[in-house]
């Protein structure tokens, strides 16, 4: 058996590189399709501007001339400078289960990463801290949720034969019945959600570049010191969002203002992919008008981001976000959260919302 690993682009080989996931999944009934003109627009650094200051391979590994296992490399200068660590970053890694595939994958791509002076690789990021990471490491069984990553059982023990450890793990959480808990904790009071100095307002769609720029700047302060975060620049959070309102709708996004000025936020999504699920990952215009009149009988709802400025995290607005946002949750019968790091945090949302462990994601790393 021979292996060839060849680096391809946006515009040669990049069928090679889909068809392995199509291979995987094909009779795999919980995986859900990532768009796949979404994935292309991601890959491709003309199009995207987080490879303004980053740099993209996209590898694919042949056994016997057949494409079999795929992995992209990122190398981001700016978070050697941030992080104060030389970390190359591989993200969408698919692959059957073949050990000497992946080995001979990872050659490659620890060969260039050294090259180009890192010391360590870390993965998988898709392709970037904000957005889908990790490999899945338990409920297999269970659908993913949006923006959840997806993937067979044996990825971990693939990772590991390549010479990974685990380095970090996430988690999300959900409530099956948000009805309940509400009911049981958070009666109505009829009251509006204000204070002498502190409002929460919905997102104003009439004011869409202003709004978003006003959520770009909250969330770069409020995640500021999360491990792997680099702040988003205006063009990276206008390419991230250019989907934004497939998943959600202006009354779904919460802004806390201080004064009229803006400390605080909260995304809610809903569960797109129940709809998406059966299209494969060809969505085609013809079909958004259709999915968008489905999409208000979605009753799954997920907490895309809520954070506070530092500033303003030991003041009132996080309570009154609560309130606010426990009044869209009513319309809700279940109510999960994206990858979170913080156990704090996960424990905190037990206690506030019941919010259990729903599945487990891990990073791996290895030194170079």
């Amino acid at each position: 058996m021979s292996f060839l690993v060849r680096e391809i682009t946006i515009k040669d080989g990049i069928e090679d590189f889909l068809s392995i996931s199509s291979g995987i999944y094909r009779n795999d009934p919980n995986r859900v399709a990532p768009q796949q003109s979404e994935l292309l627009r991601i890959l491709n650094p003309r199009k995207n501007p987080y490879f303004l200051n980053a740099s993209l391979k996209i590898y694919v590994c042949y056994s016997d001339g057949l494409p079999v296992s795929r992995a992209i490399l990122v190398i981001n200068r700016h978070y050697w400078t941030r992080w104060n660590k030389k970390s190359a970053f591989f993200g969408f890694f698919e692959s059957y289960y073949d050990t000497a595939a992946v080995g001979n994958l990872f050659d490659k791509i620890e060969a260039e990463s050294r090259a180009a002076g890192a010391e360590y690789l870390e993965g998988p990021f898709n392709p970037n801290h904000y957005s889908e990471l990790g490999i899945l490491t338990d409920n297999f069984n269970v659908p993913p949720a949006f923006f959840e990553t997806y993937n067979p059982v044996y990825y971990p023990s693939l990772l590991r034969c390549a010479g990974f450890s685990e380095s970090n793990r996430f988690q999300t959480r959900i409530n099956n019945n948000i009805l309940a808990t509400l009911s049981e904790k958070y009666r109505p009071t009829g009251k509006e959600t204000v204070s002498k100095d502190i409002t929460i307002r919905k997102f104003n769609i009439y004011r869409f570049k202003r709004d978003l720029e006003i959520l770009r700047d909250i969330n770069n302060d409020a995640f500021e010191n999360n491990e792997y975060f680099l702040p988003l620049s205006i063009d990276e959070y206008k390419f991230s969002a250019k989907y934004l309102f497939f998943v959600t709708s202006p009354r779904l996004i919460l802004i806390a203002e201080y004064k009229g000025m803006p400390v605080g936020a909260a995304q809610f999504v809903v569960n797109f992919n129940n709809l998406v699920k059966s299209y494969n990952g060809r969505i085609m215009p013809w079909h958004i008008p259709g999915l968008l009149w489905k999409r208000r009988n979605l009753k799954e709802l997920v907490i895309f981001t809520a954070g506070v400025k530092k500033a303003f995290r030991k003041t009132r607005v996080f309570a009154l976000m609560l309130k606010s946002a426990i009044n869209i949750f009513r319309n809700y019968s279940s109510i999960s959260t994206t990858w979170i790091s913080d156990e704090n945090l996960g424990n905190n949302l037990d206690n506030l919302l019941d919010m259990k462990p729903r599945k487990h994601f891990a990073i791996y790393s290895k030194q170079l």
